[in-house]
């Protein structure tokens, strides 16, 4: 979308790229694909997803941001720039610059499709799903997941109230009106409306504990993301007077630590035909 930026990938990591890196250990363990397998991780950003693939026998990352592109690893000693040092190593990406509805990789090429954190932000979602169909094998997992933002980013829906109450202007801006459709029904009707079969859902939710306000509040002027782009647009009084109402108004412990949670909804499904072996 326009008015938001996609481009700064340490921006990006400090902001959510760090959490979608834990909800993507948890999703990748969920829909069970074995190491050796040929995958094709879609919106791939900074590669919170691809990080967490097991031993792929080939792995391509596509994203529309050249930006994010550049920020992933090109061979397997590598290490990606925004993994934590503990980590496990990072496979190599092989990357690919394309929208999610018309990819330049033939038909039939990849035994799992995967998307995080990035659906919301395609004009027409189903076209999308209609694509990794295309790409698949018979058999092949598809899914995906994305932020429950009505009801699971505490982060987000902190900053959006205090943003309403300052700014009368705000309209859709917040991530719960503009992506109302980020729900599980949503998700298994797109997947079942593309052919998919053994459609199911999940919640994965997380801890986003912060160190500090400061840990909390400087993510959001990096300019990535709906919210950073939105502050991006204030004045230096209106920033202010933000960070202030956020500073009153989230929950801090005894040491300055500040505990939330973060959720997101994640969709499995398998294309029709026979399953690679």
């Amino acid at each position: 979308m326009r008015d938001i930026s996609w481009q700064v990938g340490d921006a990006y990591e400090a902001y959510v790229g760090r959490w979608s890196r834990r909800v993507a250990e948890a999703f990748v363990g969920w829909i069970g694909v074995p190491a050796g397998r040929r995958w094709l991780d879609v919106g791939c950003g900074t590669g919170a997803l691809s990080g967490q693939i097991p031993a792929p026998a080939l792995l391509v990352g596509a994203d529309s941001s050249p930006g994010f592109l550049t920020a992933l690893p090109r061979s397997p000693s590598e290490p990606s720039q925004h993994a934590p040092s503990e980590q496990k190593p990072h496979p190599q990406v092989l990357p690919c610059a394309a929208d999610a509805t018309a990819m330049p990789l033939a038909s039939g090429s990849f035994d799992a499709i995967v998307s995080g954190l990035a659906l919301n932000f395609v004009p027409h979602p189903e076209a999308a799903v209609a694509e990794f169909c295309r790409v698949a094998t018979p058999g092949a997992v598809i899914a995906a997941y994305v932020w429950d933002y009505a009801g699971g980013m505490a982060m987000m829906q902190h900053f959006w109230a205090a943003a309403a109450d300052l700014d009368p202007e705000l309209g859709n801006r917040d991530e719960a009106i503009r992506y109302a459709f980020c729900r599980d029904d949503v998700l298994a009707a797109w997947w079942s409306g593309a052919g998919l079969r053994d459609v199911t859902t999940r919640r994965i939710e997380i801890p986003t504990v912060f160190r500090d306000f400061d840990d909390f509040w400087a993510p959001f002027l990096g300019g990535q993301g709906t919210a950073p782009s939105y502050l991006s647009t204030r004045s230096d009084a209106q920033r202010a007077a933000l960070r202030e109402s956020l500073r009153e108004r989230l929950p801090a412990r005894a040491d300055g630590s500040i505990p939330l949670t973060a959720a997101a909804w994640a969709v499995r499904g398998e294309r029709s035909g026979l399953t690679r072996r």
